[in-house]
């Protein structure tokens, strides 16, 4: 692939790259030439499989409020060769905490602490994160993907109260970032992923296949795809409903607000797919 000055690429912010559904996200958009800064817990590790090297990588702790203050100034600086634009965010960084074993935590022995440090990571991170960037997204009339699930909108077997309610926190937040956002040319959806097949499954998840009418487990890859469908040209997004298609493994609402002119639509618009 030739490789493209980053002055001259579309860029990605995404948070939770190193696995799964991120890994998949950075392939997905690296192959179509963007520039992907990844935003981690970890130091960039000098063994990366990608071409980008520690200019592209953020070390930050989405879990601690002032990390994540500082994580911003200095993706701004970094944007600033690129005309302070970003095209970007997918916010995809989540944790689930669990009991002895990986045992599923339930609302009654869920700790307080743990509840807000899930909260900060899976709801709080991804507002931070787009409030602090809006002039940059702005500028590039961007886009911003916050990854839900579907346990945000049912007792899920294995997901515990704190990440299901988190998660359904952030559907309701997208929901009100398409219309506060919109005003200035940025688009917000988020997808609900369901069961995917991942290093990070809990131990038991093979069992929930039989409800599922494909009767398989959803890939990464698939929902790569849809995220990058969302973050591309916004003409499309109101064909939405034709042009992608999706696993039956995994559902996805998404918030979408469309610009005015010949492929606009209702704003704050759920799209099933």
């Amino acid at each position: 692939m030739t490789l493209i000055p980053n002055e001259d690429r579309k860029t990605l912010l995404l948070t939770g790259a190193s696995r799964g559904i991120g890994h998949a996200t950075v392939k997905r958009f690296s192959s179509a030439g963007w520039r992907v800064i990844s935003c981690s817990r970890q130091a960039f590790p000098e063994d990366c499989p990608w071409e980008a090297g520690p200019e592209n990588h953020i070390q930050v702790d989405l879990a601690d409020p002032a990390s994540t203050d500082r994580a911003i100034a200095e993706i701004k600086d970094r944007l600033k060769p690129q005309g302070s634009k970003l095209n970007a965010l997918v916010n995809n960084a989540a944790i689930s905490p669990k009991g002895e074993g990986g045992k599923r935590l339930s609302s009654l022995d869920t700790s307080l602490e743990d509840w807000r440090q899930v909260f900060q990571v899976n709801f709080f991170a991804p507002i931070t994160l787009a409030r602090g960037l809006l002039d940059e997204l702005a500028a590039a009339s961007g886009a911003v993907v916050n990854v839900s699930s579907i346990a945000g909108g049912r007792v899920h077997p294995f997901a515990g109260p704190a990440y299901a309610t988190s998660k359904a926190a952030l559907a309701a937040l997208t929901r009100e970032m398409a219309a506060d956002f919109a005003p200035r040319g940025i688009r917000v959806n988020a997808i609900s992923p369901g069961e995917i097949d991942t290093a990070i499954l809990s131990p038991g998840t093979e069992t929930l296949i039989d409800g599922i009418p494909m009767g398989r487990l959803g890939q990464p890859e698939e929902v790569a795809k849809v995220i990058y469908f969302l973050c591309t040209d916004p003409r499309v997004i109101s064909t939405a409903r034709k042009s992608t298609s999706m696993a039956a493994s995994m559902s996805r609402r998404a918030t979408t607000n469309l610009p005015s002119g010949p492929f606009s639509g209702k704003l704050g618009q759920a799209v099933s797919v």
